[in-house]
């Protein structure tokens, strides 16, 4: 971590854990907001120094008021501003002034608000940096430690103390979205350890907390919705530490639409990133990301109560033949993994069902569990008991306290004496039946995640299982390219390649000719058939302007296509002058693929590889990638496009040469990693011809800064 990174958790402690607190804008008016800090730290009891700052009033409550900041004692931990944006810039100065370690900043109208706004905020956060205290906000609702009881925000919080039990970190950019997956986690039995919104971010950000709470026993699993991450590398980092120490990181990250990124931009003051870049790197680094509150939920269900993330295969328990067809397709869908009966599970349950009940997964127990409880319990000690089962749900109909009562304590007996290792959920079919509150709450006692419906557990359990196989880390320099030194701007073809060859990649063979003697003199180098791509830096877009001649087959052919080529452009593009002409042979059809590479300004080198040639822009199917993939790791991504069939071999095509494409997919990654001047990287098409005959680089532009 950096030294920059590192040096805000000291002071973040102090916000987290302070020894003193002062409210600025106290008040004895229900529902102010300053009324509303000091009434929940009186509920909670909270035994530190408070300090009230309200030059109208001598005394609220009992306590006495204070005039102004100025009149604090020197180095109280934390300030909470519960006053105007116009009096903000002035507590602030009078916090640092007095040595405040921490101050939280409720009102909005800074960055989100407009210019002057964001001059405001700029002051803030230079006054903070200045004086070596951490801000939390603007426009944020505060934070609440759960841990040591700590309720500092204005959000009527009833603080139910952990007990010392490792529980869920809430770092939010949202103030509302905290408040509303606080109410919900504390509904599903969870543990909530702390909970933070970061609002504006003038000072701290997602990270900062983040990098805090990953470091904290009190915390096992961190929760996350995030807007725009603001130090995105960082976040990198962090998350492949939460990796390397055991505590899964579940990410709500609004902004996939474009109506998402402008509301993001107008309501956290933040600018939207690309999204799918994001999605790819940080999954990679480990992060589940979810795309709902409720999926956000339900993966943190299964996470706190499970921090190792699930094998793959999962076991469905029900008792509905119709359910059993619905779990295939649904699971089919959202790409959850049902495993098979091996030969020792079927015969394990063979030996514990009754015979009208066939062996299968999903399995379904049919109504025989009303008159023979037990039979959850045998089948259960089956399936956990083998290791192709990750998990295992328990999709059963409860259609009134009868029947609950009939089936649920053979239940939590069996979870009582089998005491399961891997993920057990119990997701009821019939969302309305009438359980008892009881048996829930033991479920949950035991680590049972209690889901109402089936569907939602299958989700989840997809997300938790999605987990990359391999984080490349972060990427790493190599040697830039000799042919792309002092470069800037739009590099033509004939140039780019140049940088690609040196990198080894595979490309046709080919000459540059500035005229058409040397062109002749190319053709009979490379031989006949040849192609002509017309060459400039202004020329992007070669075919638009007639500027590609394929197929000549003599010296001929050659001389007429080299007038051809000249006089199309002049017509598409009067007044260009042309480099010249790159002279190629004619390559073999083959698949066509597009492989990009990009130097992102805030997450840093990725790769895209999808179909290319014309079907590029028509299709969109494409992997983003990290850029230091190893090949065989890109040739998986390639295997997940949605037109991975062509590549396999299809309709009696043979399957392609997937390891040579790969391998120039990985040598553009080198490319950009090694030289960030690149802007961009655009290969297309890559040909792939049958295994074992290799892939080449048809066409290629750089774009340079």
């Amino acid at each position: 971590m950096s030294n920059a990174a590192s040096s805000a958790t000291p002071a973040i402690a102090r916000l987290l854990r302070p020894r003193s607190v002062a409210i600025v804008g106290a008040s004895p008016t229900p529902g102010a907001l300053g009324a509303a800090v000091l009434q929940n730290l009186e509920r909670a009891g909270y035994a530190g120094d408070i300090h009230l700052i309200n030059p109208k009033r001598a005394e609220i409550g009992g306590r006495p008021c204070k005039a102004s900041v100025d009149d604090l004692p020197m180095g109280v931990d934390c300030a909470v501003l519960a006053i105007p944006n116009a009096a903000v810039l002035e507590s602030v100065r009078a916090c640092a002034r007095r040595g405040v370690g921490g101050v939280i900043i409720f009102s909005a109208g800074f960055a989100e608000g407009g210019e002057e706004g964001r001059a405001a905020q700029a002051e803030i956060a230079r006054i903070a940096r200045e004086n070596n205290m951490i801000v939390e906000g603007p426009n944020c609702l505060g934070l609440v430690n759960y841990v040591d009881g700590i309720p500092l925000t204005f959000v009527q919080t009833q603080v139910q103390r952990t007990g010392g039990a490792p529980g869920v970190g809430v770092v939010s950019q949202s103030g509302a979205m905290a408040a509303v997956l606080g109410v919900s986690l504390a509904s599903h039995g969870m543990t909530i350890s702390f909970s933070v919104s970061t609002g504006n971010e003038a000072v701290s950000g997602v990270e900062d907390y983040l990098e805090y709470v990953l470091e904290d026993p009190a915390v096992r699993v961190v929760t996350m919705i995030v807007e725009q991450f603001r130090q995105p590398k960082r976040f990198l980092e962090l998350a492949r530490r939460a990796r390397q120490i055991g505590k899964p990181i579940a990410l709500l990250h609004p902004g996939r639409s474009s109506a998402a990124r402008e509301s993001a931009a107008t309501h956290t003051g933040a600018m939207a990133g690309d999204y799918q870049v994001m999605r790819s790197l940080v999954s990679r680094a480990g992060v589940v990301i979810v795309d709902t509150l409720e999926e956000l939920l339900d993966v943190t269900d299964i996470a706190v109560r499970y921090p190792a993330r699930p094998k793959s295969g999962c076991g469905v328990l029900t008792e509905s033949g119709a359910f059993k067809a619905l779990t295939l397709d649904l699971c089919e869908q959202v790409g959850l993994q049902l495993s098979s009966c091996n030969q020792a599970v079927s015969t394990g349950l063979r030996a514990v069902l009754p015979d009208f009940i066939p062996v299968s997964n999903p399995m379904d127990l049919t109504a025989q569990a009303l008159v023979d409880p037990e039979l959850y319990r045998r089948t259960l000690a089956v399936l956990l008991g083998d290791d192709s089962f990750g998990s295992v749900v328990l999709g059963l109909i409860l259609t009134d306290k009868a029947t609950s009562d009939l089936k649920l304590p053979s239940v939590i007996g069996a979870i009582k004496d089998l005491k399961p290792t891997k993920p057990v959920i119990f997701a009821g079919l019939d969302e309305g039946a009438e359980v008892p509150q009881a048996y829930i709450d033991e479920l949950r006692a035991l680590g049972i995640p209690c889901f109402p419906s089936a569907e939602r557990a299958f989700r989840a359990l997809a997300h938790l299982a999605a987990a990359a196989p391999h984080d490349p880390g972060a990427p790493v320099a190599g040697k830039a390219s000799t042919a792309l030194a002092n470069a800037t701007g739009v590099i033509p073809e004939y140039r780019a390649k140049d940088a690609l060859a040196t990198l080894g990649v595979a490309l046709p063979k080919g000459r540059f000719a500035r005229s058409l003697d040397e062109a002749y003199a190319a053709a009979e180098v490379i031989g006949y058939p040849v192609v002509l791509k017309a060459q400039s830096p202004d020329l992007s877009h070669k075919s638009d302007a007639g500027g590609v001649v394929l197929n000549l087959a003599d010296a001929e052919a050659l001389r007429e296509g080299w007038e051809r080529l000249y006089g199309n452009v002049a017509r598409a593009r009067p007044g260009m002058k042309l480099d010249g002409v790159l002279v190629e042979a004619m390559g073999k059809r083959g698949i066509e693929l597009i492989v990009g590479a990009r130097n992102d300004k805030e997450w840093g080198p990725v790769l895209l590889v999808g179909m290319g040639g014309v079907m590029a822009e028509l299709l969109h199917d494409a992997r983003l990638i990290p850029a230091n993939l190893p090949p065989a790791e890109i040739a998986a991504e390639m295997l997940k496009l949605k037109c991975a069939p062509l590549l396999k071999g299809f309709r009696g095509d043979p399957p392609v040469d997937l390891a040579a494409a790969a391998d120039i997919v990985a040598r553009i990654g080198a490319l950009v990693q090694a030289e960030p001047r690149i802007r961009e990287i655009d290969v297309n098409p890559v040909v792939v011809y049958p295994a074992g005959q290799g892939a080449v680089a048809l066409d290629a532009l750089i774009y340079m800064d």
